[in-house]
């Protein structure tokens, strides 16, 4: 799939625009924004430091929750990205080679699938083809932003192309770039949280088991593993070990590594195969003080960022962008400044204790799980035992994994 790229800015006149909103990071939970504001009478621009089609190139697989995918529903890209993705309506808790698992399925909770698996490119490709015709919607790309002065009724984002500085005049400015968020730099807000002693390694494999429709999360002393299915049987894992041990990890022998590999899932996939490089990246907890600020709101990793256990990161991004949509297009109709800590409020009053939820969450869940002492293995064990035979916790366990707890925004809405 082609995107139809906007031309270059090369010229004052294409830049000096006034607009209601800049998106700063045209990635997936940036570019969700702009489709959810598609139909408004919003004027946006998106500003995306590389070249679309160098953005739309990774090949990473994310989880995506029933409540993201309703989202996209909303949007109306629903139907163009479930083909091209991996389903599950079974899911596998277990702790290391403890007998005792937990098992949800599609009868737990309504709904054909429990969750699903999509590649970058896949998603945000088609997210670029659904802007690309839309009056109100402009890509800058590649484009930098220097600088954000904000003043009483408009911010100015200052921008560099081809090595000229032109000014764009907005309402509203969106971090929506990133862990390492240089509009969160700019304006000055603070974060809390901490370095977890772990690296993930991911990678893509093929296998040979008879069915690819079960996620698995199964937690080892040294960390987290998830199984995720991909079209083609072929499963995205994202393997957690302290961070010595995950970069050697990542440098063995492929066969060696496989062999590894076969005994951490417990020959459950059959025959492997390795069909992807070796990613290796550290993991952190991160919650921003504050989401917003006067003519500002930060969304996705910008804002917070949690351990991949349980696959939450990019879901709490696309939730930020559907709740941020619905707040500024409330905000619009009824002739409010979109830009104000007054109508910003509501969507940091909504979304940060939210996150802050799924954050603690995965945070005690890598606690518990990466751990050997005693008291704990039997307390996590425990609570895996109840999870199976008490069906009120394991809907509740379910729901909140699956974004299913909380408010629902209206895109998401059947």
């Amino acid at each position: 799939m082609l995107v139809k790229q906007q031309p270059e800015v090369n010229s004052s006149q294409s830049l000096n625009l006034d607009c209601d909103l800049v998106i700063v990071g045209g990635g997936i939970v940036g570019a969700t924004l702009a489709a959810a504001l598609k139909n408004s009478d919003l004027n946006i621009i998106i500003i995306e430091a590389r070249p679309l089609e160098v953005a739309a190139a990774k090949t990473q697989a994310y989880a995506f929750s029933p409540l993201s995918s309703r989202i996209y529903e909303g949007i109306g890209i629903w139907d163009r990205i479930f083909p091209h993705i991996g389903k599950y309506s079974n899911i596998s808790l277990s702790d290391a080679d403890y007998s005792q698992q937990v098992k949800f399925d599609n009868q737990d909770l309504p709904g054909e699938h429990l969750g699903y698996v999509a590649q970058h490119n896949i998603v945000l490709t088609i997210l670029q083809n659904h802007l690309t015709d839309c009056d109100n919607i402009n890509w800058l790309c590649p484009v930098e932003v220097t600088n954000v002065t904000t003043e009483k009724a408009s911010s100015t984002v200052e921008v560099k192309v081809n090595g000229q500085q032109r000014l764009i005049k907005t309402k509203l400015v969106i971090g929506a770039d990133g862990a390492r968020s240089h509009i969160r730099h700019l304006a000055g807000i603070k974060t809390r949280g901490w370095k977890y002693w772990q690296s993930c390694v991911a990678f893509t494999i093929k296998h040979t088991a008879l069915e690819n429709d079960t996620a698995f999360e199964r937690f080892w002393p040294s960390g987290p593993m998830g199984v995720l299915p991909l079209p083609g049987n072929r499963c995205q894992i994202v393997w957690t070990h302290p961070h010595a041990e995950a970069k050697a990890l990542a440098e063995l022998d492929e066969s060696e590594f496989l062999a590894k590999l076969q005994t951490y899932t417990g020959g459950s996939l059959g025959d492997l195969e390795l069909v992807s490089q070796r990613m290796v990246f550290p993991v952190q907890l991160m919650q921003c003080d504050r989401y917003i600020k006067p003519r500002l709101a930060l969304i996705g990793d910008a804002a917070h960022c949690c351990h991949p256990v349980g696959g939450q990161g990019l879901n709490l991004g696309i939730r930020d962008a559907a709740s941020l949509a619905q707040i500024l297009q409330t905000a619009q109709q009824k002739g409010q400044d979109i830009g104000s800590l007054k109508v910003l409020k509501g969507y940091e009053a909504w979304r940060k204790i939210e996150n802050l939820a799924i954050l603690g969450f995965t945070d005690l869940l890598d606690r518990i799980f990466s751990n050997n002492w005693l008291p704990v293995v039997a307390l996590r064990r425990l609570g895996l035992w109840m999870m199976s035979y008490l069906k009120p916790l394991k809907i509740f366990a379910l729901k909140l994994m699956t974004g299913l707890l909380g408010r629902t925004p209206k895109l998401a809405q059947r």
